[in-house]
């Protein structure tokens, strides 16, 4: 690809800086995302850590959510932290029975799992795909996934503790989801397989596009 990929952060609610810098710093055109119009001008899009039924709230309210299924559903890569991994999960635990997310991701995903704001926690996670040892993970009223669908790619447990053998980090196709926030570490591997993810799609698009192109009428 020529261009640079274009990667929207959800901007209702959340983290939303620390993943524009992270995004800007691999080489991406990170833009915020508030409206229709401008999930419509991305390439991908990161749901950032924040609070879950606050954004799902506001994600109605700014007209947003059903256009955000729309663009899950037609493959738009998605990375989702902490409350996105949340709002991208098909099943909810312990949640408000009115909580909406956006679905997408074959998972059944439990909130606050490790606790409360004052059981926040760093660790070390091995994450499949991402080279160079394990990924700080810091861990902020994080879910965790309780069940994953047959599609999804384990990519991240917890090692040790009470949590021992808790999934922390999936995927399934375009979307990616981590129970922790990389972007609060200065470690941006996970955000660069993310972004690899979306040059890949959108190599794949452009392929095929071309291949559309010439076909004979």
């Amino acid at each position: 690809m020529s261009r640079k990929p274009v990667v929207g952060v959800l901007a209702l609610q959340g983290d939303v800086r620390e993943h524009l810098a992270t995004l800007s710093a691999l080489g991406a055109e990170a833009v915020t995302v508030r409206r229709p119009e401008e999930l419509a001008a991305v390439d991908a899009l990161v749901v950032p850590g924040g609070e879950s039924t606050t954004m799902a709230k506001l994600a109605a309210r700014f007209g947003l959510l059903e256009p955000l299924r729309a663009a899950v559903a037609g493959g738009r890569p998605v990375y989702g932290s902490c409350a996105g991994m949340i709002m991208l999960a098909d099943r909810l635990l312990d949640a408000p029975a009115d909580q909406v997310t956006i679905g997408g991701l074959d998972v059944t995903v439990r909130r606050n799992a490790f606790g409360r704001q004052v059981d926040s926690f760093e660790s070390q996670v091995e994450i499949e795909g991402v080279a160079g040892g394990p990924v700080r993970a810091v861990f902020i009223r994080a879910p965790w996934v309780e069940e994953a669908g047959e599609g999804v790619q384990v990519l991240g447990r917890v090692v040790g503790g009470a949590a021992d053998g808790r999934i922390v980090a999936v995927r399934q196709g375009n979307l990616v989801a981590t129970s922790f926030h990389p972007e609060l570490t200065g470690d941006r591997r996970v955000h660069a397989l993310f972004v690899d993810i979306v040059r890949r799609h959108l190599a794949e698009r452009a392929g095929v596009a071309g291949e559309e192109k010439g076909q004979p009428s």
